[in-house]
C-alpha cells in the first residue's frame, strides 16, 4: 500500500566516490556498453511528464479518504478502486525513481543528474506524506470485512487476487500502524530521521581529510577506497602507516562520530517504543515476519564455529612469515592475484556455463540480458563506484558494474549482480505489482547461490594449481567477509541497541570497548591489535541501516546450501529452488525459502555454511602446501 520512496537514494546525493580523471568520460563510452535506459523512458520530456503525474496520482488517491473516514460502512468497491489508484501512482513513483537513480549512478558529478533525483525526493515524499492516511484507514476497516472480500470463494475475491497478500500484510502490521494524524507525524520526520547517516556520509567521505601517504610511486592520496588497496600493499611498513593514518583521523573525530551513531541508534528506540514493538530489533524483524530467534541462531551457532575463522588468521599469519599478525595485515592475500585476462564477453560464457544446472531459460535469460542492454559494463568518470542490480516492474533490470577484464573477483561480482537481475526477472513475471517485491532477507541468496555455483564450476575445471589456490582463498576470504564479518556487526548492534533500551547512554569509551571484545573475540589469540583498532567500528556506515547487515549472513547460509541440494539433486531440487525465485514477495522470507527447500528458523543452515567454510580452509591449507612443492 505504501509508495516505494527508495529513501536509499538520499545517501547518493552526498556519494564522493568518483573515479579520477584517467577514466574515459561518460559520452566516450560505447552505447552498447551501457544499459538500455530508454527502455524507461525515451527522453527527458517523458520523464518529467511523468514526474508530473505523481501529485495527481496522489489527489486521486485522496478523493478516498472521506469514504475512509467511515470504515465500518465503507464497501468493497471502494477499497478496491483506491487500491487500483495508489498501485497505478505507486508504480509510476518506482519507473521515475529508477530512472533518476540510474542516470545519477552513471555520473554522479553531473548537475542535472544530482537535480533531477532531488526533484524525484521531494516529489515522492511529498506522496507520501499526503497518502499516509491510507494504510491506517484500511486498518480501520473491520478485519473481518477485508478476510471476507480477499477470501479466493468470495463474490470479490478475483477482484481483490492482486490485493491479497498486501491486504494480508497490512492487517499484519496492524498492531504497530498508529492513527492518521499521527502517521503522518511520521512521515513527515522520515527525512529527518536520516540525518545521522547522512552527516556520517558527508563527514567520512567529503570533509575527512586523511592526508597523503609517500610511496615509491610517489605521493598517494589516502581516500576510503585508495585505503583498501594499500592493506593489500605487501609493505607492511606502508600498510601500517595508512591504517593509522587514517584511524588517526577517526579518532580526532570519535566524539562526533559517537554522537551521530548515537542520535542513530535512539532514534531507532524511539521509534520502536512509539509502535509498541518490545525493541529496535523486533521492529526491525517484524516487517518480514523473522523471529528473533533467527538472529539469535545466527550469532550462537558462529560463536561455535569460530575455530575454522581462527585457523584462516594462523594460516595467514604463516604465509605472511609474521611473528605477530596484526589488524592492519588481515586483508593481504592468501594466495596473490592470478594474472588472467576475462573480456566481458568470456566472463559471460564463464558464467552461463557455471549456471547450466539452473536450466535452459535460466542460462539464456540471463546471457541475453548480460550482453544486450541490461549492463552499464565498464567505469567512466564520475560513475558510481561498485556494482548493484536495480530491478523494476515495468523493465528489464538493470546492473551497474566497473568490469575490468584483468580482476577475476570482477567476473564473481557480475554472476552476483546477475543473481539479483534474474530474481527479479522471476518475480515481475509471477506476480502482480503489489506483491512482487522481495525481501532482501531473500534477495542476498539468489545472488551469493550464484556466487557459489561460479566458484563450484571454475574450481572443477581449473588445473593450474595456483589458480585452484587463488580460487579457494578468494571464496574463503568472501565467505570470511560474509559470513563472519557480517554477524560480528549484527551482534555489535544488538549490544548497542540494548544498552540504549536498559538506559545505558553510548559513550565513545563503551562504543570502542563493546567493539574490542567483538574484535578479540572473532579474530581469535592470534591477533594482535592496536590502540585504535577499535574504532573501526565507528567507519561501518551499514550502523546507521540498522539490523540489516545480518541478512549477509543468513543469505549466504541459505545459498550454500541450496547449491548443494541443486548441485547433488534432481528435477525436484531445481523446481523448488525456482518456486522460491518466483514466489517474489507473496511470502514472507522464512516461508519462500522452505519452497526452496531450507529452513531458516533453525540453526542448521548457518552450521551447515561454518562446515562448509573449514572445508574449504582445510583445503586451502593443502593447496597452500602443494604451491610449496
Amino acid at each position: 500500500m505504501g509508495f516505494k520512496t527508495l529513501a536509499y537514494l538520499s545517501a547518493l546525493l552526498y556519494s564522493n566516490d568518483m573515479k579520477n580523471s584517467t577514466t574515459p568520460k561518460r559520452s566516450e563510452i560505447a552505447k552498447s556498453d551501457k544499459w538500455n535506459i530508454e527502455l524507461l523512458f525515451k527522453n527527458e520530456e517523458e520523464w518529467e511528464a511523468a514526474l508530473a503525474s505523481i501529485p495527481e496520482g496522489g489527489k486521486e488517491i485522496l478523493k478516498y479518504k472521506e469514504a475512509f473516514s467511515k470504515p465500518e460502512t465503507i464497501d468493497a468497491a471502494t477499497l478496491l478502486a483506491c487500491l487500483k489508484a495508489s498501485t497505478g501512482v505507486d508504480r509510476i513513483a518506482e519507473k521515475v525513481g529508477n530512472y533518476a537513480f540510474l542516470q545519477k549512478s552513471s555520473n554522479e558529478g553531473d548537475p542535472e543528474n544530482i537535480k533531477r533525483i532531488s526533484k524525484y525526493m521531494m516529489t515522492v515524499t511529498e506522496l507520501s506524506a499526503a497518502t499516509s492516511w491510507l494504510m491506517p484507514a484500511i486498518m480501520e476497516i473491520p478485519e473481518e470485512k477485508i478476510r471476507s472480500w480477499i477470501d479466493p470463494s468470495s463474490p470479490t475475491g478475483k477482484d481483490f487476487a492482486d490485493f491479497k497478500v498486501s491486504l494480508e500484510k497490512t492487517l499484519y502490521l496492524k498492531p504497530h500502524t498508529l492513527s492518521d494524524k499521527e502517521e503522518k507525524i511520521l512521515s513527515l520526520l522520515s527525512e529527518p530521521h536520516g540525518t545521522p547517516s547522512q552527516a556520517f556520509s558527508v563527514l567520512t567521505n567529503v570533509d575527512f581529510d586523511f592526508g597523503t601517504i609517500t610511496t615509491k610511486e610517489g605521493d598517494i592520496k589516502l581516500t576510503q577506497s585508495s585505503y583498501s588497496k594499500f592493506m593489500q600493499n605487501p609493505d607492511r611498513a606502508l600498510r601500517e602507516k595508512a591504517y593509522k593514518q587514517l584511524y588517526g583521523v577517526y579518532g580526532a573525530h570519535k566524539n562526533t562520530i559517537a554522537s551521530l551513531y548515537t542520535g542513530q541508534v535512539q532514534q531507532n528506540v524511539a521509534l520502536a517504543k512509539i509502535r509498541g514493538y518490545a525493541s529496535a530489533r523486533e521492529k526491525s524483524l517484524y516487517v518480514d515476519k523473522v523471529p528473533t530467534a533467527v538472529y539469535d541462531n545466527l550469532v550462537d551457532t558462529i560463536h561455535k564455529n569460530l575455530k575454522p575463522l581462527h585457523k584462516f588468521y594462523s594460516m595467514l599469519k604463516k604465509h605472511l612469515g609474521l611473528k605477530e599478525l596484526r589488524h592492519y595485515d588481515v586483508y593481504m592475500p592468501l594466495v596473490s592475484e592470478v594474472k588472467k585476462i576475462t573480456p566481458y564477453n568470456e566472463a559471460v560464457d564463464i558464467i552461463t556455463e557455471a549456471l547450466k544446472p539452473l536450466g535452459e531459460e535460466y542460462v539464456k535469460t540471463i546471457r541475453n540480458g548480460l550482453l544486450n542492454g541490461w549492463v552499464d559494463k565498464y567505469e567512466n568518470e564520475g560513475k558510481r563506484s561498485g556494482a548493484f542490480s536495480a530491478g523494476g516492474y515495468d523493465s528489464d533490470p538493470y546492473i551497474l558494474m566497473n568490469y575490468k577484464e584483468d580482476v577475476i573477483r570482477d567476473v564473481f561480482t557480475l554472476v552476483h549482480e546477475g543473481g539479483h537481475s534474474m530474481h527479479s526477472w522471476y518475480s515481475v513475471r509471477n506476480n502482480p505489482y503489489p506483491c512482487y517485491h522481495y525481501t532482501i532477507f531473500e534477495a542476498e541468496v539468489a545472488s551469493t547461490f550464484n556466487e557459489e555455483l561460479l566458484f563450484r564450476h571454475m574450481l572443477k575445471t581449473s588445473t593450474d594449481p595456483k589458480m585452484r589456490a587463488y580460487l579457494l582463498s578468494v571464496r574463503a576470504s568472501d565467505i570470511l567477509a560474509t559470513l563472519y564479518r557480517q554477524t560480528m556487526f549484527a551482534e555489535y548492534e544488538k549490544i548497542t541497541h540494548a544498552l540504549v533500551e536498559s538506559g545505558t547512554p553510548l559513550t565513545v569509551e563503551n562504543l570502542r570497548s563493546e567493539y574490542r571484545k567483538l574484535l578479540e573475540l572473532y579474530f581469535g589469540p592470534e591477533m594482535v591489535f592496536e590502540d585504535v583498532s577499535d574504532l573501526e567500528g565507528m567507519r561501518i556506515p551499514h550502523f546507521y541501516r540498522a539490523f540489516y547487515v545480518y541478512k549477509y549472513s543468513t543469505g549466504i547460509s541459505a545459498s550454500m546450501a541450496l547449491a548443494e541440494r541443486v548441485c547433488s539433486g534432481g528435477d525436484k531440487e531445481r523446481e523448488d529452488y525456482f518456486k522460491f525465485l518466483k514466489s517474489g514477495g507473496s511470502r514472507y522470507p522464512i516461508e519462500s525459502l522452505k519452497l526452496a527447500g531450507v529452513d531458516m528458523a533453525s540453526p542448521a543452515p548457518v552450521q551447515a555454511a561454518c562446515d562448509n567454510f573449514a572445508k574449504i580452509v582445510d583445503e586451502l591449507e593443502k593447496a597452500l602446501e602443494e604451491l610449496k612443492k
